[in-house]
């Protein structure tokens, strides 16, 4: 089964659109990521806009929205929103090191390290992780990361990986 992980960062919606599109190479990479799921999608999401996120890109996608026979699974998530003083959350000096611990669990993958992502620390770092989490029980060590993005624009940790 094909899994895509994106963030549910709300400038990806067509409501935030401007003359200028501030994350074009996110929204690309992403759109790619769910087209490349198939038809028929299971969204795994946490928090909201993850999920208008989600429906926008599946219907950009020419997807549907299924969790009966599924050709993929579109995760949705971020790591810490406090990388720079900027940042929505304002700076936070563990930001770096929660991000590279997460990154790590996500492109090797770690199942056991993503179902055990501390709530705690990931609320603090203003982090969506509760799709990410369930990566936990999609994904095998044996599975292969792509990773179509991975920056933090804002401030914000961004990802686009698709497993296989």
């Amino acid at each position: 089964m094909k899994i895509a992980l994106v963030p549910g960062v709300p400038a990806l919606l067509p409501s935030y659109s401007s003359i200028e599109d501030p994350v074009a190479d996110l929204r690309k990479a992403c759109l790619a990521a769910v087209t490349d799921l198939g038809p028929r999608v299971r969204v795994v999401t946490g928090q909201d806009p993850g999920l208008r996120v989600a429906r926008h890109l599946v219907a950009e996608a020419g997807a549907e929205e299924s969790a009966d026979e599924p050709t993929g699974i579109l995760v949705v998530g971020n790591g810490s929103a406090k990388r720079t003083s900027k940042a929505p959350g304002d700076f936070d000096e563990r930001a770096e090191v929660f991000d590279d611990d997460l990154r790590r669990a996500l492109l090797e993958p770690l199942p056991t390290a993503l179902s055990a992502i501390d709530a705690r620390l990931a609320e603090e770092m203003w982090a969506d992780v509760e799709g990410i989490r369930t990566l936990g029980e999609l994904l095998t060590p044996a599975d292969t990361a792509e990773v179509a993005y991975d920056a933090a624009p804002y401030g914000v940790q961004y990802w686009v990986i698709s497993w296989r």
